[in-house]
């Protein structure tokens, strides 16, 4: 016996209660992902800030080393040269007083010698024009021993500032890093079904295709001065060390395909520019992070996302092999890796076609 009318809108009605509040809760979980994608920005880019300060940091610490270690090396030669210049001091000092035992008054009275009474007057000038170069040496090398001790000191305050400042900078990270690690894990669970997910994701691939035309129109606005990409095809350098995910044009999610390749790295490892070019965009894009475009010329761009910071800012000329990010996982990561593409035209290619592998 079929199903009654009755039964069959009756079941129609749920089923379409099932999608309507499936709907819902679809659109619940992408307004709560929503939210939390932006606390997640501020948590990454606040970590990216303080991984930048620290870098300088550290760099200003080498820095600090490397002229520290040049003073003390400068303060040890001239204390050898003041050592020797004493020496040198006692020694015409000992000779002018073995000199001294010449009787002057019987040299000038004993006229038979005149020859060795010049010659002794001779000796006697020697000696105390010697002396007198010797001490204006000695007081040049004292006043430089004072300047290099003076370098030191300054240089030595340097450091324990550099080092209280790093410190703090470390501390500031480990709460950011928290910060950061909490917010991922209410966005794991804020978005539980596959159709907020695949949503998520294509919202994510249509913000970065805006962000690379408003980088073409800004590009197009300007003189093209390079060459693009076509005459280094198969040559171009490898943007990261790390193991090479060939994922491009593969299924990411539904009917959504790479567009890139991931390569897993290690946290705060460089990453390069693949060839010479000009920044375009460099900033934080939901789904990918911390994002550095290049312009190649031609209509050909490079992709960098989820660094952990960000080192070159939109304008910035950069050459092949050039350090313009900290490799991370921003973007909501859980492990560090960067993401890269090449576009021509606003056309993803397959990067692996493009790199020297």
């Amino acid at each position: 016996m079929g199903t009654s009318w009755a039964q069959q809108t009756e079941d129609l009605k749920s089923i379409q209660q099932q999608i309507k509040e499936k709907q819902q809760q679809v659109a619940e979980q992408l307004k709560r992902a929503h939210k939390l994608q932006q606390e997640l920005e501020y948590a990454e880019v606040s970590v990216a800030k303080t991984v930048k300060a620290l870098t300088i940091t550290q760099r200003a610490l080498a820095d600090n080393k490397s002229q520290r270690t040049q003073l003390g090396k400068q303060q040890k030669e001239v204390q050898q040269q003041i050592a020797q210049q004493q020496d040198g001091l006692a020694k015409l000092i000992k000779s002018a007083y073995m000199t001294g035992n010449y009787d002057f008054a019987k040299m000038l009275l004993n006229q038979q010698d005149a020859a060795n009474f010049e010659r002794t007057i001779t000796y006697y000038q020697y000696l105390n024009n010697e002396r007198r170069h010797k001490i204006d040496e000695f007081r040049v090398l004292i006043v430089e021993l004072e300047q290099v001790n003076a370098q030191l000191a300054t240089k030595q305050q340097e450091l324990a500032q550099l080092q209280s400042e790093q410190k703090a900078q470390k501390a500031q990270l480990t709460k950011q890093q928290a910060n950061r690690e909490s917010t991922l894990a209410n966005i794991r669970s804020a978005i539980e079904s596959d159709a907020a997910k695949i949503e998520i994701l294509q919202q994510n691939e249509k913000n970065l295709q805006d962000a690379l035309a408003r980088a073409e129109r800004e590009s197009a606005k300007q003189n093209q001065i390079f060459s693009g990409l076509n005459g280094v095809k198969g040559k171009l350098l490898i943007p990261a060390k790390g193991e090479l995910l060939k994922m491009f044009g593969r299924i990411r999610q539904g009917q959504i395909k790479w567009k890139g390749i991931i390569i897993k790295g290690q946290v705060g490892s460089p990453v390069i520019a693949v060839h010479q070019g000009k920044v375009l965009y460099a900033d934080w894009l939901r789904g990918f992070g911390l994002v550095t475009v290049i312009d190649h010329g031609e209509g050909f761009m490079s992709l960098y996302g989820h660094n952990q910071a960000l080192l070159k800012q939109a304008g910035d000329i950069v050459n092949a092999g050039e350090t313009i990010a900290l490799l991370g996982q921003s973007g909501g990561q859980t492990n560090p890796n960067l993401y890269f593409e090449i576009r021509h035209k606003g056309q993803p290619v397959n990067p692996t076609s493009w790199l020297n592998l």
